[in-house]
């Protein structure tokens, strides 16, 4: 019988290196926000959000560790084993203060940083022996503060080059679309998941311009903002929350694309963030789907092997007494036959 370890080891080395550009990307572009691009959430929010990711994800991990009887993670490496340990809370806690929009209720952005934490603890799936969340944390986050709270939005588009004109506006989505670029297909290989993204968003585009009489120019030219970059270079492609092959990531970029299309042709608002949830549940369903048939295939094959067994020694057995030898009946004992006369008194 397959064993499920609830603990997972430290990232491979490449990625490390993936997560730790991705952290030094969100935190550039957070200073870059709040001093010229035009960011419209508090200056000390990141710092909020940070402080909340770091010591939640801490106690987790110490909770965790005493609970599966290891050590926790950031333990055994100094500093350094303590900063890879930090990276996901990093980029969750930066993802979503710039991404999420709740006025001046900064306890919702926090209970929506535990939220996008705490789920890496709850919402795991056995991928290759271990437990491995499948939730995108800062997505799902984001969605449950949607959900929760009607009032809460996502940051407006143009906070990203609200301090810009034409035509310097648009180098702030061809640059981020030049790094992205280069760090999903040098690192996080997730080239074919962004190519099933696009390419089935173009054909749900075109499907709903047809059948609903919707603008397609208008759906198409969401590709040029900076939110689409930022989603489809630093969202949808988190290696911890997405698959590897290439087929898989194909589907699972696109499954995204045809749920995104359904939810904007019912009418329903923030489409791209429940998309991606839903797409990650079915992907966490599949995964333990799998994980129960492997282990009844293996149950079956067992007892199959212990049948054979079985029958094989009946077989030997009988084989022995066919040849001259016949198999003892242990299930009653002889006893010792004895005369006795009786004698006359």
């Amino acid at each position: 019988m397959s064993t499920t370890k609830p603990s997972p080891p430290r990232h491979d080395p490449k990625v490390v290196i993936a997560l730790r550009n991705f952290a030094m990307s969100m935190t550039v572009f957070n200073i870059f926000g709040y001093t010229i691009l035009g960011f419209e959430q508090p200056w000390v929010w990141p710092f909020i959000a940070l402080a909340t990711a770091y010591s939640f994800e801490a106690l987790l991990e110490i909770i965790g560790a005493r609970a599966e009887g290891r050590a926790p993670r950031f333990m055994g490496n100094g500093m350094r084993g303590v900063m890879e340990f930090l990276y996901p809370a990093h980029i969750t806690a930066l993802a979503m203060n710039m991404l999420i929009y709740v006025n001046d209720q900064v306890w919702v952005m926090i209970f929506g940083v535990m939220v996008a934490v705490g789920a890496k603890w709850v919402l795991r799936a056995p991928v290759r022996g271990r437990l491995r969340h499948y939730m995108n944390p800062s997505n799902f986050g984001i969605t449950v503060i949607l959900l929760v709270f009607p009032w809460a939005s996502i940051a407006p588009p143009y906070h990203f080059t609200e301090q810009f004109d034409a035509p310097v506006d648009w180098l702030v989505p061809a640059i981020i679309l030049s790094a992205g670029t280069m760090l999903n297909a040098k690192l996080t290989g997730r080239t074919w998941l962004i190519f099933g993204w696009l390419s089935v968003y173009v054909a749900q585009a075109v499907f709903r311009g047809v059948l609903l009489d919707t603008s397609i120019p208008s759906s198409l030219i969401m590709m040029t903002g900076v939110a689409f970059v930022l989603y489809t270079n630093y969202m949808v492609t988190d290696p911890g929350t997405s698959p590897s092959a290439p087929a898989a990531q194909f589907a699972f970029g696109g499954g995204i694309a045809v749920i995104y299309g359904f939810f904007t042709g019912a009418g329903i608002a923030y489409g791209l963030f429940f998309a991606t949830a839903v797409v990650c549940l079915i992907r966490g369903l599949y995964l333990w789907s799998l994980h129960f048939s492997n282990r009844a295939r293996e149950q079956r094959a067992a007892h199959d092997a212990a049948m054979a067994a079985e029958a094989a020694e009946a077989a030997a057995a009988n084989g022995r007494a066919g040849a001259g030898h016949p198999v003892p009946d242990t299930s009653v004992t002889d006893q010792p036959a004895t005369d006795k006369k009786v004698v006359p008194a």
